[in-house]
């Protein structure tokens, strides 16, 4: 669309899910679709949960408010809490699997990390698996990400934990350079840690010419760190 620019104006409604959008991205979106896209979540478990409205402020780095009926709280971790009537109510033929996937009050554990908001919207931060413990310390990979996104030099990040004597884990950004400017490793930290507590910046940047992702869109940050290890 910056080559080949479309009117767009008949198209009623933009929607994107699967994975956080990056503020720059939903920006540029909006700027090039001539609306901002609907961000929502929804899970495997339940469908969609949670939107921004059709109608109205579409807020960028957020999903949304829960959709009537649906409770959303945060639990161990930040960890986004689910229950409603859409939402199922085991794993077929696996009782276990079905205990440990609720909590004892009857909420769904998603495995996602969230923060909701003064005004209720929920906005997604990561999984809980993709957690990095580095020197006893949590790090979630898209609070990093959200930072580097903002260097002229990056056009794409993901950040992963890569296994570490010294740390344990070492935090390291995976960068698909944007080509506008010379992506330089110290440069890259450096604005990282003039933004971020000193434990959440990259201790390494490894440029890669692109990020694996699976059918669904999403990095597979597994195959970054054995790639790196």
């Amino acid at each position: 669309l910056d080559e080949n620019p479309t009117d767009l104006s008949h198209v009623r409604v933009f929607v994107c899910g699967s994975a956080p959008l990056p503020p720059a991205l939903f920006e540029r979106c909006a700027r090039l679709l001539g609306q901002p896209p609907v961000e929502r979540y929804g899970i495997t478990e339940g469908g969609i949960v949670v939107t921004n409205p059709y109608e109205g402020p579409r807020q960028p780095g957020r999903v949304g408010l829960p959709f009537p009926g649906v409770e959303v709280k945060l639990g161990e971790l930040d960890e986004v809490l689910l229950k409603g009537g859409q939402v199922f109510s085991g794993y077929w033929r696996n009782p276990q699997a079905t205990r440990e996937a609720f909590t004892d009050d009857g909420f769904f554990r998603t495995g996602d990390v969230g923060e909701i908001g003064e005004d209720g919207t929920l906005a997604i931060r990561g999984r809980i698996k993709e957690l990095i413990i580095t020197g006893g310390f949590n790090v979630y990979p898209r609070e990093v990400e959200l930072v580097l996104e903002a260097h002229p030099a990056v056009q794409e990040v993901a950040v992963a934990g890569v296994p570490s004597e010294k740390w344990g884990e070492e935090v390291t950004a995976f960068v698909v350079p944007s080509g506008s400017e010379p992506l330089i490793e110290s440069e890259l930290i450096a604005f990282a840690q003039e933004r971020l507590a000193s434990y959440k910046c990259p201790k390494r940047v490894v440029k890669v010419d692109n990020l694996p992702r699976n059918a669904m869109g999403k990095v597979q940050r597994s195959v970054l760190t054995s790639r790196a290890s």
